[in-house]
């Protein structure tokens, strides 16, 4: 929170012509272009997606203070606009590459990707505007990205601070051009005598990984690398020599589908523990006539989703009852994201995605293209809502208009809609495989896929499921752990080099670490978007 010195240092805007500028809407909808853009790469590359909160506030601060004078809600509110679409992305990303996993020849069309996605980012944006007076003023929930976007527009971006943030953003890119663009050295490396012996061991060479493990922090990739190595030191190599496993792949899907369930069940655990038992005071506030946010939308919801149902109807592959229920689920998931992202700054948008899905799909028979379609709504929302809230978190405690806030939130997600679908058909153009194995290997759509086209270790799933719920009643993170066991080892090493950084640097200067969030944000930013001009430059010359 800020101190009472900082109060007075503060220049706050007097008017809410002061906070929601055209220039700052201008400029908060190129960076969402940009880091829309950069963020469907990190979530393909990585299948994970750091915030991009700290990474859009420093650069709208250096923006709008070289353009002569500002306040703090100005940036505030730019860079609200800017980092709504990466969430969009990332819900994307994390679904629709299944599809093509499962049959590279299936055609979805690309109208009927942006129908999805507007509705989805709709569907986040109205949803959150009815939960933000719970989980902002009332509960007063931590969500730790948006506190950290306030401390740093708070304290002001200096000279040496923004040449960090440009130096680290332009050292990332021309590692990642030399390294994709030009082949001057492989993306990762395995070491081949442990190899041998079935251990598997390795590194990503990606700056990008690096600055995502300090910015996750210490806690959360020491959870994720163990599951990483459990699986990789311990229940491959053993499981190999016993004879629980007939071959790698039988041992592959194993920890495969055991992670899945994790998730999954962490997921069911949120639900139980989080939200059921809270039903009744969350949506009691919700249609309390006092909250801002009923008057504003109430009038609006129900034409919206009904346009919505009639959109997804008519439009898209999606059938009436199925895209009702879906609605639903999203009502129930937002909240669900809203819980778990305020307490712990993660959001696992896909397994809510995967737990909206399970439960329409025991009810009815919906094709693959549909089934893809309603995971991409669901997480698409409730990727959003995480991000929305911190927002809304940074502007609680900046005293940024909510309503300003809301309209900067339309805009940047909307723009993140349109932005990450171009995005995700060049990348797919480009690359022209996703999944496991491959440059891409997107392992939530991966996780998204096994669940339609049929889970190949049923029991294993379940047992992992069971768990994983299990875990998160008694506050252990099964969701971070199952992350560990599916993706591979060299993504799990680098992310958790990353993390020991932090530790390492925050023992001796808490200084040297704020400037480590700076520097760790310019890595994610300049791989992010380079990889993506590598994969234009691709398509565009047929290499």
């Amino acid at each position: 929170m800020p101190t009472n010195q900082q109060e007075q240092e503060v220049n706050y805007a007097r008017s809410l012509s002061e906070q929601l500028t055209f220039r700052g809407i201008f400029i908060g909808t190129i960076g969402s272009c940009i880091i829309t853009t950069s963020s469907m790469y990190i979530a393909l590359r990585m299948g994970s997606l750091p915030w991009p909160t700290i990474f859009a506030a420093v650069l709208s601060m250096v923006i709008l203070k070289a353009l002569g004078s500002t306040n703090v809600n100005e940036i505030n509110l730019t860079h609200t606009t800017m980092s709504a679409g990466a969430m969009v992305a990332g819900g994307l990303a994390f679904t629709i590459p299944g599809v093509w996993m499962i049959d590279k020849d299936a055609d979805i069309s690309l109208l009927t990707l942006f129908i999805v996605t507007i509705c989805g980012t709709v569907l986040g944006l109205l949803f959150t505007g009815l939960i933000r007076s719970f989980f902002i003023v009332q509960k007063e929930l931590p969500f730790p990205m948006g506190i950290a976007a306030s401390q740093t527009v708070m304290a002001g971006i200096k000279g040496k601070k923004a040449k960090l943030l440009f130096s680290s953003l332009g050292l990332s890119a021309a590692i990642t051009a030399f390294r994709d663009g030009f082949n001057w050295f492989s993306s990762t490396w395995m070491s081949a005598k442990l190899a041998i012996h079935n251990l598997f061991f390795g590194i990503w060479l990606s700056p990008m990984a690096v600055g995502m493990g300090y910015l996750i922090g210490p806690l959360y990739t020491s959870i994720w690398f163990l599951g990483a190595g459990f699986t990789y030191f311990v229940l491959i190599p053993v499981g190999l020599a016993k004879g629980w496993f007939d071959s790698i792949e039988s041992a592959a899907i194993f920890k495969d589908s055991l992670g899945i369930g994790l998730m999954v069940g962490s997921g069911i655990g949120i639900l139980l523990k989080g939200v059921i038992p809270k039903t009744k005071e969350i949506y009691g506030l919700i249609f309390n006539e006092k909250v801002d946010s009923k008057r504003i939308l109430s009038k609006a919801i129900p034409i919206a989703l009904i346009l919505i149902a009639f959109f997804l109807t008519f439009l898209t592959e999606l059938s009436l009852f199925p895209s009702i229920l879906m609605i639903i689920g999203v009502w129930l998931t937002t909240i669900m994201a809203g819980t778990i992202t305020g307490q712990t700054g993660i959001n696992p948008m896909e397994v809510f995605a995967i737990l909206v899905l399970v439960a329409i799909k025991s009810l009815f028979n919906t094709t693959m293209i549909e089934s893809f379609l309603i995971a991409a709504i669901v997480a698409v929302a409730c990727g959003l809502t995480g991000g929305v809230l911190n927002d809304f978190k940074s502007g609680h405690l900046l005293r940024t208009d909510p309503k300003a806030q809301f309209i900067s939130e339309a805009i940047g997600g909307v723009i993140g809609a349109i932005v990450s679908c171009l995005v995700l058909y060049v990348m797919f153009q480009s690359y022209g495989a996703m999944g496991p194995g491959t440059e891409l290997p997107a392992p939530q759509a991966f996780a998204v896929s096994t669940m339609i086209d049929g889970l190949p270790d049923v029991k294993t799933f379940f047992a992992g499921l069971i768990i994983g719920a299990l875990l998160y009643v008694f506050n252990i993170p099964g969701m971070t752990i199952g992350l560990g066991l599916y993706l591979p080892i060299y993504m799990s090493t680098t992310v958790f080099i990353g993390g020991m950084l932090k530790f390492i640097i925050s023992k001796f200067s808490a200084k040297k670490a704020k400037n480590g969030m700076i520097i760790s944000s310019g890595l994610l930013g300049g791989e992010g978007v380079a990889g993506v001009v590598i994969a234009i430059v691709k398509v565009l010359t047929g290499g």
